[in-house]
C-alpha cells in the first residue's frame, strides 16, 4: 500500500498587473507493507564493436548483477544491442519469470555475449517496448548501457523514442568517454528516466545493482500530475526539479479543455519536486483566485492520491508583492545552473571561447553560492577563475571524461538547505 502527500510552496502575492505565478510542488510517497507489485524489467547491454576487451567482460558482470537483484517472480528479459537488437534471454520475444533456474540460465546466456557491429539505440528500445507491452498493468522498466555514439539516423531515433514514450521508464548509463550525453538525455526526456556516467567500467556492476534495486522498490505504476488552470490562463511550464531536472511541459495529455495530465512514471518510497509556472489574467487589488489545482492521479483508474491548490492574490503592498519564496528561488537557480553549463559546453565545442568562458564562469559562481560543491569541483576542471581579479579563462587539454561528467551531472539538483 502506498500513501502520498502533495505540498505546495509559493508566495501567492502579485503586484498590480502581475500575471506570472510560481509554485514548487513537493510530492512524497510512503510505502507500507503490501504484496509484491507486478513488475517487468528489461536489461539492455551494448555489445557493439567498441565493447571489446575489458568493457564486454565488465558488462557481462554488470548484467548478471542486475539479474541477481531482480525480485522473485518479476518478469524479465536481457537484450544485446548492436546494429540491431537481439534476445539474449529468454529465447523468443517474450519475458521470463525470475526464479533460481531462470536467473541461472540468464547468467549463462549473458556469459556468451561478445562485441561486434554498430550502435542503434532506438532499435534496442523498440524491442524492449515490444516485450514490456505484454505486461500493461505492471511497473515497466528498462536499464540501458552504452559506450558509443548512436549510429542510426536522427529521424529513426526520434521515431523510436516517440513510439516508446509513455510505455515504460528507462534509466540509462554511458560508459567511458566515447559516448554522447545528448543522446542519453533524449532517452531520459522521452522515457522519464535518469541517465548517468560510469567513468570506470569496473563500477558498472554497482550501478546496475543500484538501479535495478531501485526499480524493484517501485510500488505504484504510472502516476500523473493532473493540472487544472483557469480559462484564459496559460501553463508556461511544469518540470521536475528534484532529484533531477526533467521538463514535462510537452507531455500533456488532455483530460478536459482546462485540465491536462503530465506523466511522472512509477513511484516507490521517495520524494520528488516540481516547478509549476502559470500565467493568469490580472485582477483587481485584494482579489484572490485559484491559479492551478493539482492532483496526483493514476490516469487509468482515476484514483486521486493527493492534491493541492496554487493561489494568486493581487496587492498594492510592495513589501508583500516583492517577497520571494525561498524554494522557488532555489530551484530557479538550479535550472539556471544547468542551462549555463549546457550553453557553455555547447559554445566550447563550437569554438566560441568568449561565450563558453562567460557561461561556465557564471555557472561556477552560481554553483559556489548555491552549495553545489560537486558541480563546482567539476567546473574547476574546465574553467579557471583568478581569485584576485575574477578573470576567467578556459582550461586547455580538458579530459573528455571530465567534460562528460560535468554535462551529465548538471541534470542533478540539490535540495534547499534548511535555515538555521
Amino acid at each position: 500500500m502506498s500513501d502520498f502527500t502533495l505540498q505546495v510552496d509559493q508566495h501567492k502575492y502579485l503586484p498590480l498587473g502581475g500575471r506570472e505565478v510560481h509554485a514548487i510542488l513537493t510530492v512524497t510517497g510512503t510505502v507500507a507493507q503490501a504484496p509484491p507489485t507486478e513488475a517487468a524489467e528489461v536489461i539492455i547491454i551494448d555489445t557493439s564493436g567498441s565493447m571489446t576487451g575489458g568493457k564486454i567482460r565488465e558488462a557481462r558482470q554488470a548484467a548478471k548483477a542486475a539479474v541477481d537483484a531482480l525480485r522473485e517472480g518479476v518478469e524479465f528479459a536481457v537484450i544485446a544491442g548492436d546494429t540491431s537488437a537481439r534476445m539474449v534471454y529468454p529465447r523468443g520475444r517474450k519475458l521470463a519469470k525470475a526464479g533460481q533456474s531462470t536467473r541461472d540460465n540468464a547468467k549463462k546466456a549473458i556469459d556468451s555475449l561478445d562485441a561486434n557491429g554498430g550502435t542503434s539505440i532506438g532499435q534496442w528500445l523498440l524491442l524492449a517496448c515490444d516485450l514490456l507491452e505484454s505486461r500493461p498493468g505492471a511497473i515497466r522498466h528498462a536499464l540501458l548501457m552504452t559506450d558509443g555514439q548512436n549510429n542510426e539516423g536522427e529521424e529513426a531515433f526520434a521515431r523510436a523514442l516517440k513510439k516508446c514514450e509513455g510505455r515504460f521508464v528507462c534509466d540509462s548509463l554511458g560508459v567511458g568517454d566515447d559516448w554522447v550525453p545528448d543522446e542519453l538525455r533524449k532517452v531520459s526526456n522521452a522515457l522519464l528516466g535518469a541517465f548517468d556516467f560510469v567513468r570506470d567500467q569496473k563500477d558498472l556492476a554497482e550501478f546496475f545493482t543500484r538501479i535495478t534495486e531501485a526499480s524493484m522498490g517501485k510500488t505504484v505504476a504510472e502516476l500523473a500530475l493532473r493540472v487544472w488552470i483557469p480559462k484564459d490562463a496559460t501553463l508556461k511550464y511544469i518540470r521536475q526539479v528534484s532529484p533531477t531536472l526533467l521538463d514535462l511541459s510537452g507531455k500533456r495529455t488532455p483530460f478536459n479543455p482546462l485540465t491536462g495530465d503530465y506523466p511522472t512514471g512509477s513511484w516507490g518510497a521517495e520524494e520528488r519536486e516540481y516547478h509549476l509556472c502559470v500565467e493568469v489574467p490580472t485582477a483587481a487589488p485584494g482579489q484572490e483566485i485559484r491559479a492551478a489545482w493539482v492532483k496526483l492521479v493514476r490516469p487509468d483508474t482515476g484514483d486521486v492520491h493527493a492534491s493541492g491548490n496554487v493561489l494568486a492574490h493581487w496587492t498594492e503592498d510592495l513589501a508583500l508583492s516583492t517577497r520571494i519564496n525561498r524554494k522557488v528561488a532555489h530551484y530557479t537557480g538550479q535550472a539556471e545552473l544547468h542551462e549555463l553549463i549546457q550553453e557553455g559546453l555547447s559554445a566550447r565545442a563550437a569554438g566560441d571561447t568568449a561565450t563558453a568562458t562567460a557561461r561556465l564562469a557564471k555557472a561556477k559562481q552560481l554553483a559556489d553560492s548555491s552549495g553545489r560543491e560537486d558541480t563546482a569541483r567539476l567546473l574547476e576542471k574546465v574553467v579557471e577563475i583568478d581569485p584576485g581579479t575574477g578573470t576567467a579563462r578556459l582550461r586547455r587539454n580538458v579530459e573528455r571524461a571530465d567534460e562528460i561528467e560535468l554535462d551529465t551531472g548538471s541534470t542533478r539538483t540539490s535540495q534547499l538547505r534548511q535555515e538555521g
